[in-house]
C-alpha cells in the first residue's frame, strides 16, 4: 500500500510540472515571479487547487492571478501531456496567504520583543 493517497501524489507531480513551466516556458512577465507553493487535488482527481505566492502588494497578486488565468489553456495542455492521466483535473489558481500571514505574525512578535526588552 502507498504511504499517502493518490490525490497527494498527483498534486506533487502537478506542482513540479507547473514550477518547471513557470521557470522555463511561460513568457508572461506577470507570472515570472510567481511561486507555486502547493497543489491540493480533490479525492476524485477532478479539481486541483493551485496555490501561488508573489512578493509585492495586492496589485502584484492580482496581476499574477490574471497572468496565470490567461495562460490557463497552455498550462493545462502542458501538464496533461506530462501527467498521463485519463482525466486532467481542472486547475483553479488561488493566492496562498500563509506567507503573508506568517510575516505579519513575525513582525508582531518582533515588536512585542522590542517592547518587553528594556535594554534595547
Amino acid at each position: 500500500m502507498k504511504p499517502y493517497p493518490r490525490s497527494e501524489r498527483v498534486g506533487i507531480k502537478i506542482q513540479a510540472v507547473l514550477s518547471e513551466l513557470i521557470r522555463k516556458k511561460i513568457q508572461d512577465p506577470r507570472v515570472e515571479l510567481a511561486t507555486i507553493s502547493s497543489v491540493k487535488v480533490t479525492s476524485d482527481l477532478r479539481i486541483a487547487y493551485v496555490y501561488f505566492s508573489v512578493f509585492g502588494g495586492e496589485e502584484r497578486i492580482k496581476e499574477a492571478a490574471a497572468g496565470l488565468q490567461s495562460c490557463h489553456g497552455f498550462i493545462k495542455r502542458q501538464v496533461a501531456s506530462q501527467l498521463g492521466l485519463r482525466y486532467m483535473p481542472e486547475l483553479k489558481f488561488l493566492h496562498d496567504e500563509s506567507f503573508d500571514h506568517g510575516s505579519r505574525i513575525d513582525k508582531l512578535l518582533r515588536s512585542v520583543s522590542k517592547e518587553s526588552d528594556p535594554e534595547e
